[in-house]
Formats: structure tokens, sequence, C-alpha cells
């Protein structure tokens, strides 16, 4: 699912990319650290939605401020959720991670059925943190923070 929104996210500029997940999810908190991992160019931002930064784009995006169960990319006001946000944020990867796209042939509504079923029970499979847990960054602009 992919929605644009008229108005600037906040804590990005032009050009920016921001990946939300959940920061207590240690399912989301691997995505997480597999971005760091991997974006040798540093093109994709993070932020847990729990955090201040989180909740503020969130909610610039009329998205849920709790029970959230989804991944999200923000870039140039467009707002992407479930499947088409991680084939975009694999899109911003070098190969052999971009060829992953390819699966982007599987229809979106089984797509996100799929995503679903594994964001909904994401707890009891993976496990959770008692509180935000984030990834050891290898940057220090790779998490968003309130004075960029």
């Amino acid at each position: 699912m992919t929605m644009e929104i008229e108005t600037a996210a906040p804590y990005l500029h032009a050009g920016d990319t921001a990946v939300l997940f959940d920061g207590t999810c240690k399912l989301c908190n691997g995505w997480a650290a597999f971005i760091i991992q991997y974006d040798k160019a540093h093109r994709i931002q993070l932020a847990a939605v729990q955090s201040p930064e989180g909740q503020e784009l969130l909610k610039w995006a009329g998205l849920p401020l709790e029970k959230f169960n989804t991944i999200v990319l923000i870039s140039q006001n467009n707002v992407c959720m479930r499947s088409e946000a991680m084939f975009e944020i694999l899109g911003q990867l070098n190969a052999p991670w971009r060829w992953l796209k390819a699966a982007r042939v599987i229809p979106a509504t089984m797509r996100d059925w799929m995503y679903d079923k594994i964001a909904l029970n994401r707890y009891r499979l993976f496990g959770r943190y008692d509180s935000i847990h984030l990834p050891t960054a290898d940057h220090d602009r790779r998490f968003l923070k309130e004075t960029l």
C-alpha cells in the first residue's frame, strides 16, 4: 500500500528515506539491523514507532500511534506500508538484495495477506523486548533525531 501526502514529512530533508519499525519487536529489530548491515550507502534512516520522531511521522501520515503492526517507508512524501515497504527497502540496497524485488510479481493482496499473518503474530513467533531496543548503528545519522 502506498499513499502520497501533500505536506513535507517532519525530520526528513529532500531525498531522505526513513523506515519506521516497532522497537519492541525482535523481528522488526532484526529487519532494522539487516538494513544497517546492507545499506552501505546510508540511504535509509530509521526510527522506532515508539520514539518521538516515529510518533510524529505516524501522526503526519495519519497512521495509528498505538497498536502499530506494520513497517513504514517514507520517501519524497510517499508512504509505503506492508509488503510494498519491504520491496522499496530492498530496492534501496545493493545486489543481490535488490533482485528480490522480482517477487513483486506476486499480487499485492497475497503478499499483504502473508505479511499481515506474520505481523499480527510476530511477538508470539519471534519474541519481544520489554522496552524499546535499537540495533547498533554504523553511522551517527542512521537513526532520526529531533535535531535534524
